[in-house]
């Protein structure tokens, strides 16, 4: 007779990681004093996040990223939802380099999802912000049936957003070693793009690119770098602490 391997709670698995560069196509996002569009650059940090979780294991489990746009395309804001959802993602990392009404704010901040309010007027303003991409891309259409489904889901979220807030935690602190953040804790609004109910997800805002110092950052590829690794670090020390669960519909 064939020998069964033991089901083991430590099967290594595969960790996918859903990565999702804001905006894209007709939405270039927010725009630089220079011109530098936010599209492009968190296309280009995304990828370089891609390439090293490809290849790095956490505790043998190895790592698959999977982008919501590979492209310059726009993708509506619950298709990007959808997609990490087709392909069973265990977190998803939304990346921004936003933009402020004034030059000066500077730094990296992380987002995670609130159901209750934002946790701060910024946030809120950012979330809102966010949230109109769709109207840019014109795929305004189903808004309000989403919001019927979302008062549904509310109440599967808040094991969601306690995992989110954790996974921001160690983005932080790694972020924070790269260079400044905006906010040194984890800010909370309804961003449309982190309605998971089953994925913990949070919104990294890279740097500011209304600000010149950051915007010229943000088109070096050495800040680039920083900015990949730091995530990714981020990323490990979170699936160190919290493991994969082991998925019980393998597909």
């Amino acid at each position: 007779p064939v020998m069964q391997a033991p089901a083991h709670a430590n099967t290594k698995r595969l960790i996918v990681v859903a990565l999702d560069p804001g905006h894209g196509g007709e939405d270039p996002g927010a725009i630089g004093p220079n011109g530098t569009q936010e599209k492009d650059v968190v296309l280009k940090i995304a990828q370089l996040v891609r390439e090293r979780i490809n290849r790095t294991q956490v505790n043998g489990h190895p790592m698959q990223a999977f982008m919501t746009r590979s492209g310059d395309f726009f993708v509506p804001l619950s298709t990007r939802v959808q997609k990490a959802r087709q392909v069973q993602a265990d977190l998803m990392i939304s990346i921004h380099a936003d933009a402020f009404m004034s030059p000066n704010p500077q730094g990296a901040s992380v987002f995670a999802l609130s159901t209750k309010g934002a946790s701060s007027t910024a946030a809120k303003w950012m979330a809102d912000k966010e949230n109109a991409a769709d109207v840019v891309g014109g795929s305004f259409i189903k808004a309000r049936d989403n919001h019927t489904q979302w008062t549904l889901l509310d109440m599967s979220t808040s094991a969601q957003i306690k995992d989110s807030l954790q996974l921001g935690k160690q983005l932080l602190k790694h972020l924070g070693q790269v260079g400044k953040l905006h906010k040194p804790t984890i800010e909370q609004a309804n961003f449309a793009v982190l309605r998971s109910p089953d994925i913990p997800s949070v919104l990294v805002e890279t740097a500011f690119i209304s600000n010149p110092d950051e915007e010229r950052r943000l088109n070096q590829s050495a800040y680039q770098t920083q900015m990949a690794d730091a995530i990714v670090r981020g990323v490990v020390s979170y699936f160190s602490k919290n493991p994969p669960l082991a998925r019980s519909n393998a597909t």
